[in-house]
Parts: C-alpha cells; structure tokens; sequence
C-alpha cells in the first residue's frame, strides 16, 4: 500500500475515532446529567397576599402560553411541522429567539396584554429562567416585578443539561417552567409530575411536564383548587398525552369528591371544543394537533367554551411565519370547570404579537 495513502487512512480513522468519542461522550453527559423531578413537590409561595374568595363574587383568571419570549409573528421553531395544499410538509428553522432585546420586548408586551384585563389569577407557561434559548433573560422575574402586588408561584417543567440539537443553533441549556400569579391568598402549592416519554433519545428533548396545584381558601370552609397545567406536544399516537390526562382527571375526580370548587388553565396541546379545523387557512390540519375528547373528564366537569371560539384561535403553527387565513390555527389553550363554578370564557386577540398562543380570559363565580 502506497504510504500516501497509509497515511489518509490512519488520519481518516483518527477522524472518526475522536468523533465516536465525542458522540459517546457527550451522550454519557445528557445520561449522567438526566433526572426527573419527583412527584408532590411543595412549591414555594412568594409574597402571599392574605386575601381568600366569597362566593357568588365575580373573579377572573388569564392563561397564556407565552413561548420562552422568541415567538414574534416571523418566528418558526425547528420541531414544528405543517402541510401545504399540495401535500408538501413545511418544517420551522429557529431554536433561539431572535435576540436579547426581541425577548424583553416580547415579554413586556405580554405584561401589557394582561395588564389590560386585570385578572385575579395569571396562569402562564413556557417562562424562561437563564435559558440559553432565550437568551438568558429572567421572564420570571420580569413578570414578578411587574406584578408587585401578587403572589408568585413557579414549577419547574423543562431542565436540561447542553442540547447540541439542532447543530446550526444548539438550544443550549433550558430552564423553564410554570408560573401562578395571583392577588389571593394561597394555602398551599404542589408540584404534580406527569408522566413523559422515557424513550433513551426522546426524553432528553421532552420538558419534564407537570402541573401546579395551588389551593385558595374559600369563605364557606372549602378551597378553589386551581391548576396550571402544560401538556406534551408531539406526541405521536398520543399515548403520552392519554397518560397525562388520565392523572389530571384522577386529580379533578377526588377534589371534587371533597366539594372543592376546581379551576384548570393552561396549554392543553389539543384541539378544545372541536376546533381542530374551524379557522380558514391555506394550510391544512397540522400533523401535531389531536383533538380533545371531553367524555374523559369525571361527571360534573367540562371545558369552558369561549364565547367567541368560531373567531379567535389561541394558537398558530410554527413552522411557517404568522399570516392569518394561511397559516392553521386552532385553539388549544382555555380551561376546565368544576359544576360549582360558574364560568364564561373569551380568546384574547393579539393577532399572535408576542407569542404563538393568545391569552384566554375566564370570568367565574364559585357558588354556594
């Protein structure tokens, strides 16, 4: 063998040798680094106003899933896929917000949308602590300090060690949760873990999903049980998603049993109240969408449907930017009721400005 070509072949082997390595290594960091965070978790509840709830008093409640600062109008997301009237298959291309600035921005513009409804409980997902996607900035904060007067309460949904995927923009290090903003008192707070695909790949990708329990006292002796929750998007089959719902009716199911008034807001990642193709556009149902099959929740509990659904989606596909009538929109995001809770519900408009969601605002009594 000529020693030319010895030679290429001793540096090809040296190539792939110390890219198996680096692979192998890096894979025994996401595994050595990996962990689920346990189930029942007390959450901690900052400034907590003292004020509990009457009945039959009107009170008001926003969720909103405000997506880690990044998604302005023009924003795709590398995991989102959609299709095209052909059939041809659009896939997102960012992991980082655009940058710093896009993020503060972003943020302060959804403090301004809730600011404007004035709401008792503020339920928002996807805020970002120190995220390397988001660029670092603290939304939990900046929330915090814009509502100086409400109590706080944040659980953890998304902790991962270095994510070198995609290659061309690497979605770092996430930490990112839920956070409960509210002016009443607060009893009690617990973290619920749900349950998540463990599969050796997936699960370093997939947030560690869960839902807050806080418990507000009422003036006849019971509690409002209100949940923040955020279910698993791109699920395939829907498996995860099954499982999930399966704990959080368990849930409803014994607080109901105890004559609690139950409140639930959050990101359900389902088409609710039959939206899954309601709103005109050129795209068709995206792959991601599952509908939601209310004859799951336990006897006496239902989705609140917004008075205005057949106009307002609360989300948009990301895989192509914002433009309305083309790109699929449905509404995934509301809340459920107990039977002793009266409710209306309504989708806030912000033509997707500060995030791929739009808010939905409920208003409530709990009656005697």
């Amino acid at each position: 063998m000529p020693k030319a070509l010895k030679m290429a072949l001793k540096i090809i082997f040296g190539i792939v040798a110390a890219l198996v390595i680096i692979v192998a290594g890096y894979i025994a960091y996401m595994q050595f680094s990996y962990y689920r965070i346990d189930d029942n978790v007390e959450l901690g509840i900052d400034r907590n106003p003292s004020m509990g709830l009457q009945l039959n008093e009107t009170y008001s409640a926003v969720t909103y899933n405000i997506g880690f600062g990044a998604y302005t109008p023009d924003y795709t997301f590398f995991m989102d896929e959609g299709v095209m009237p052909d059939g041809t298959h659009t896939w997102g291309v960012h992991s980082w917000a655009k940058s710093k600035e896009s993020v503060i921005e972003s943020t302060e513009g959804v403090i301004s949308v809730v600011r404007d409804q004035k709401p008792d409980f503020m339920l928002f997902q996807e805020v970002d602590v120190e995220s390397t996607r988001s660029h670092k900035v603290d939304q939990k904060a900046l929330l915090e300090s814009a509502f100086k007067d409400y109590g706080s309460v944040y659980a953890v949904n998304f902790h991962s060690s270095f994510l070198a995927f995609p290659f061309t923009e690497p979605h770092g290090i996430v930490n990112a949760g839920l956070l409960t903003l509210t002016d009443k008192h607060v009893d009690s707070a617990v973290r619920r873990s749900y349950p998540v695909d463990n599969a050796f790949i997936t699960k370093f990708f997939d947030l560690d999903r869960c839902f807050a329990v806080l418990r507000i006292p009422v003036e006849n002796g019971k509690q409002l049980v209100l949940i923040n929750s955020h279910m698993s998007a791109y699920d395939e089959g829907g498996l995860i998603r099954a499982l999930q719902l399966n704990l959080l009716c368990s849930t409803l199911r014994d607080e109901a049993e105890q004559g609690n008034y139950v409140v639930v807001g959050g990101d359900w990642n389902h088409a609710l109240c039959g939206s899954v193709d309601i709103y005109p556009s050129v795209q068709l149902v995206a792959p991601w969408v599952a509908t939601f099959d209310e004859s799951v929740l336990p006897e006496g509990f239902s989705v609140v449907r917004p008075s205005n659904l057949e106009d307002v989606p609360t989300c948009r596909g990301d895989d192509i930017p914002y433009e309305k009538g083309v790109t699929y929109t449905t509404t995934v995001d509301g809340f459920i009721v107990s039977s002793n809770v009266e409710a209306t519900a309504q989708n806030c408009n912000t033509e997707f400005e500060y995030s791929d969601h739009n808010p939905v605002l409920l208003s409530f009594k709990l009656k005697a």
